[in-house]
């Protein structure tokens, strides 16, 4: 229990008898806040605040208020020595101070127990309290139950990495004290392996001095673009006409903002640009629905617009 003390508690009486078994007293209506002089307290019995009844005569008794409503008193009886005895209405009732009290704090723990810096109190049984030394830098307190005081500082063990999960982007062994885990070059990208990305997507990247490359096909006779030509070149070479065809969306729907490049590097046949179903897909051009290369290594561009619509612009006739 927690004993609790007031400075300004003002004596009472008992506004009637009680017996020696009662484990509450009522004092005169009124006067219950002024005995506990503005301590309160706390709910479930765990406070005790110290009275005599009839103090001063051969009837005291010392008793422990343990609980209060208004001016009725929860008591536990015949405390620090006294007897529980039976006391008539208008007994004394006056907050004291016991040997009991002075006791306790003689025997309660001292700041003096503590001597270093960084020293701890520790329980080696129940209600007995002793000092352990700081331990040294680095060290950490560890329960251990062989010692007497069953604490200890310890230096922190240290564990293992034993293995790396694949896919994880991070690579390497058994790792105890020191070691070395690296970046999985297979999963991940890093600024100085040289690397080749598939299937990137890069949101508003800056790209400082970039070196381009653009995928080169040669072509003799009439092609469709389709998977994975978005950004090629083709060129064509063959002694009759042939035909750069653009699919239809149903076909295969390229995105808006695809380019797709051209040129006629040689042969007498004039390549020319067109739609496989002129009807559904709409090519734009200044040289009308079917633009030719112009000459022999003219270039052009393909470029789409929006669904089945493109436009073709370059040296085109």
């Amino acid at each position: 229990m927690s004993r609790l003390y007031s400075s300004i508690s003002v004596e009472t009486i008992l506004s009637g008898s009680i017996t020696s078994s009662q484990t509450s007293m009522v004092v005169a209506t009124g006067t219950g806040s002024a005995l506990l002089g503005g301590v309160t307290l706390a709910a479930g019995n765990v406070d005790q605040f110290t009275i005599a009844i009839d103090p001063d005569t051969v009837n005291e008794e010392i008793v422990f208020i343990t609980g209060n409503s208004g001016d009725t008193f929860t008591i536990v009886r015949g405390r620090a020595g006294s007897t529980a005895i039976t006391h008539a209405s208008g007994a004394t009732v006056r907050h004291v101070l016991t040997s009991d009290d002075l006791i306790y704090f003689n025997t309660a723990v001292q700041p003096s127990t503590l001597t270093t810096k960084g020293d701890t109190f520790v329980a080696t049984a129940a209600s007995t309290v002793t000092r352990l030394a700081a331990g040294a830098d680095g060290t950490v307190l560890t329960a251990d139950s062989t010692q007497t005081k069953g604490i200890k500082w310890a230096t922190p063990a240290t564990g293992s990495v034993t293995s790396i999960t694949a896919g994880t982007g991070l690579s390497g062994g058994t790792i105890t004290t020191t070691g070395t885990i690296a970046i999985d070059t297979a999963t991940t990208v890093d600024k100085t392996t040289a690397q080749t990305l598939s299937n990137k997507t890069l949101t508003t990247p800056i790209i400082n001095q970039p070196k381009t490359y653009i995928g080169y096909t040669a072509k003799t006779a009439t092609y469709t673009v389709g998977t994975g030509d978005e950004g090629y070149l083709f060129s064509m070479n063959n002694a009759a006409t042939q035909q750069f065809n653009i699919p239809t969306d149903a076909t295969f729907n390229f995105a808006i903002g695809t380019v797709i490049n051209f040129v006629w590097i040689t042969g007498a046949g004039q390549p020319t640009i067109g739609a496989t179903t002129p009807g559904t897909t709409t090519i734009s051009s200044t040289a009308g629905v079917t633009p030719k290369l112009r000459v022999a290594n003219s270039a052009a561009s393909a470029i789409k617009l929006a669904a089945n619509s493109w436009l073709v612009v370059g040296d085109i006739a």
